[in-house]
């Protein structure tokens, strides 16, 4: 499974009149990074970027004078994403723009079944809260201490972290197969891991007394305990670790 971790950053709030000025992206390959990133800033044509906004990621009209216009760069966006989900922190936000700007293009809407958004995870995970993205740091013990504003590409960095740790992707996937020598091997990522049986069994911890106090209570149970059809396997167990 394909999914593409990503933020934007933007001249203001209204999808409307505002315009994206930077995206970035983190590519996830079965929940693990594949190294492959997207990182772009973009001129915004002649919306300028509202002071509140320019205090939250600190990008300048001057530093996009020279860069590419969004009409430029759709495509390179269009080709990374792909397939692949759009993950995104409040992504009602960012899909908001991102729509709005392939509107402009006559590009088709991404879809919301392609969309997951962290922030609705993190409410259902953490419904007491604080879930932005700070705080999920915090809370997963993830350094954000190089975040001092926002950036499209740290901010998705940060986040990929942040998702991995919410959907435990971090347990790589392990299957249960049978060798050819009739014993089992846990089969990993990175190659099969054996495990080696014991040539006979470890003798049982339990002392005789307290194994002849736990007969005398399934015997009070009845013939309907569930610890009796136990009984047979314990005997066993217990002559082959003498």
């Amino acid at each position: 499974m394909r999914e593409i971790i990503f933020d934007t950053e933007t001249t203001g709030l209204d999808n409307r009149e505002d315009r994206v000025i930077e995206i970035g992206g983190i590519e996830l390959e079965n929940q693990f990074p594949t190294g492959r990133t997207i990182h772009i800033y973009i001129n915004p044509g002649d919306r300028k970027v509202h002071p509140e906004a320019l205090a939250v990621h600190g990008i300048t009209d001057d530093f996009l004078k020279d860069k590419p216009s969004f009409a430029e760069i759709a495509q390179e966006i269009v080709d990374f994403f792909g397939d692949a989900r759009w993950v995104a922190h409040n992504a009602t936000f960012d899909m908001g723009f991102i729509n709005a700007e392939f509107e402009r293009l006559g590009l088709p809407p991404v879809g919301s079944d392609r969309v997951i958004d962290t922030l609705s995870l993190a409410r259902r995970k953490h419904p007491m809260g604080p879930n932005s993205l700070d705080a999920l740091c915090r809370r997963y013990g993830i350094d954000n201490s190089h975040r001092t504003k926002h950036g499209a590409l740290l901010d998705s960095e940060l986040l990929a972290e942040v998702y991995i740790e919410m959907i435990g992707g971090r347990q790589a996937a392990l299957g249960l197969v049978m060798t050819e020598t009739g014993g089992r091997s846990l089969e990993a990522d990175d190659g099969p891991v054996i495990i080696v049986g014991r040539e006979r069994p470890l003798r049982p911890r339990l002392t005789e007394a307290e194994i002849a106090a736990h007969a005398a209570l399934v015997s009070k149970i009845g013939a309907n305990a569930i610890w009796a059809k136990f009984s047979e396997a314990e005997d066993i167990l217990r002559s082959e670790a003498v």
